[in-house]
């Protein structure tokens, strides 16, 4: 459950939402994983889906996570060209803050390096 006087966090991955999309990713992740522009994508994700371990490290933050893919950024909050992948946080005025920047998620190479940044973080 959320906590309710915690923001929402919006992950937001270096890639184009979509099914054509989400097939052109896993096949440039499997055939040339070093040159893969979501390192987000990278780590959180396996072949099959969203890996194990990140979706219950998420359920147990006790605060509201979404996930947007940048065409979707564009969308919803009209961002186009910053720096990704991303963590926002949700503020009450509806724009968003940097939570956790571009620069620290480009970094990060394993799901555990992830899941401890974030954990540092709250």
């Amino acid at each position: 459950m959320a906590d309710a006087f915690s923001p929402p966090l919006i992950f937001v991955y270096n890639a184009d939402g979509g099914v054509v999309n989400g097939l052109k990713d896993l096949w440039h992740k499997t055939v040339s994983p070093q040159t893969y522009a979501c390192s987000l994508c990278a780590v959180t994700y396996g072949p099959l889906g969203m890996r194990r371990e990140w979706r219950e490290f998420l359920r147990g933050l006790r605060r509201e996570v979404r996930f947007l893919h940048r065409d979707e950024l564009a969308v919803e909050f009209g961002l186009r060209g910053v720096p990704l992948p991303v963590v926002y946080e949700l503020r009450p005025d509806g724009t968003l803050g940097e939570w956790l920047p571009a620069s620290e998620l480009r970094a990060v190479t394993t799901l555990d390096e992830l899941m401890e940044r974030v954990a540092e973080r709250l």
